[in-house]
C-alpha cells in the first residue's frame, strides 16, 4: 500500500469586511468564511496546512484584520497566507508577525517544508493596484530558493493567475510578468503545481508545462462571462476550496487537486449492503 498522501488544503479570496459589514452590499463574507472554516475542521484526513492565497481583507483596512484574526481563531489547522490585490502588506504582516516571511521587509514570499515537499508562497501584489507583478527581489528569491534542491517536489501558491482566463475584465488584472516566472518555472523540474486565486472560480490549465489551477471562493463568484457581454459582476454560486493531495513515487511524485464544496450535505451513503450486493 502506497503512503499517505500529504494533503494541503487552499482557501482563497475570504473578502472580509469590517464587523457587521457586507461585500458589495449584498454577500457576508464572514458567515461565509465561519462555515468554511467549518469544512475544514471536519475534513477527514486532516490538511497538514491551510494555505490562503490572497484578498484576506476587502479593503486593506487595519481593523478588517482584527476581524479576519478573530474569524480565523476557530481553524483548527495550521495556516499561512500570501496577499493579493485587495491586501494591504503592512497590515498583513503585522496581523500574522508569527509567519516565517522570506524578508524583514518588502513582499511576503515564504517557504514551507512539508515532509518531503517544498510550499513556496509568491507576493504578487503590486501596493494600491488590482495587477499582480513579481518584483525582481521576488524572482531572485524564487530562483535561490528552488535552486537549493533538485530532489524535493514544489508547490508553488500566488494570488493573481499568470494566464488568461476569457473572463475579460479579470484577465486584466492578472500576472503581467508571466513570462519572467515562466523562464524560472521551466528552468526548475521540480515544481508540480502552480496553485493561484483571484477569480473566485475553479479553474484548471497548465503554465510553462506545470499543472496551475485556480481556486474558487468561500463566498461569491465571478461571473462566468466569457463573451464580455455583461459588466463585471459577481454570482453567489456553490462555494468551494481545493484540496491539493501529494503523492510520492517517481523523481518528484504526483499532485491531485480536489475541489471541495463548503458546507454540509447528505451522506456519505453506502453504495453496498451488508451482503456485500450493490444497493
Amino acid at each position: 500500500m502506497s503512503a499517505a498522501p500529504i494533503l494541503i488544503a487552499q482557501i482563497s479570496d475570504l473578502h472580509i469586511k469590517r464587523k457587521g459589514e457586507l461585500a458589495y452590499r449584498r454577500v457576508d463574507t464572514a458567515k461565509a468564511l465561519k462555515t468554511c472554516i467549518e469544512t475544514l475542521n471536519a475534513l477527514r484526513p486532516r490538511p497538514e496546512l491551510v494555505v490562503i492565497t490572497g484578498d484576506l481583507a476587502d479593503t486593506a483596512a487595519a481593523d478588517e484584520y482584527e476581524h479576519l484574526k478573530s474569524l480565523l481563531a476557530p481553524l483548527e489547522l495550521p495556516f499561512i497566507s500570501v496577499p493579493g490585490n485587495h491586501d494591504s502588506r503592512e497590515f498583513l504582516r503585522a496581523a500574522f508577525a508569527d509567519q516565517n516571511y522570506a524578508a524583514p521587509s518588502g513582499g511576503l514570499n515564504q517557504l514551507r517544508q512539508l515532509g518531503a515537499l517544498d510550499l513556496i508562497l509568491l507576493d504578487s501584489s503590486v501596493p494600491r493596484q488590482p495587477h499582480g507583478e513579481l518584483d525582481d527581489a521576488t524572482l531572485r528569491w524564487l530562483d535561490k530558493t528552488l535552486a537549493a534542491s533538485e530532489r524535493r517536489p514544489a508547490l508553488l501558491f500566488l494570488h493573481h493567475p499568470p494566464f488568461v482566463t476569457g473572463v475579460a475584465h479579470m484577465d486584466r488584472m492578472n500576472l503581467r510578468d508571466a513570462d519572467q516566472l515562466a523562464t524560472i518555472v521551466r528552468r526548475h523540474e521540480r515544481i508540480r503545481l502552480i496553485a493561484c486565486g483571484h477569480v473566485h472560480r475553479a479553474t484548471f490549465t497548465s503554465f510553462a508545462e506545470v499543472p496551475t489551477t485556480i481556486c474558487p471562493a468561500p463566498n461569491h463568484a465571478v461571473d462566468l462571462d466569457l463573451a464580455e457581454a455583461r459588466a463585471p459582476s459577481f454570482r453567489v454560486e456553490p462555494p468551494a476550496f481545493h484540496l491539493h493531495a501529494w503523492f510520492e513515487g517517481g523523481p518528484f511524485g504526483t499532485v491531485v487537486t480536489h475541489t471541495v464544496p463548503v458546507g454540509q450535505f447528505d451522506g456519505p451513503h453506502p453504495f453496498f449492503g451488508s451482503d456485500g450486493k450493490l444497493l
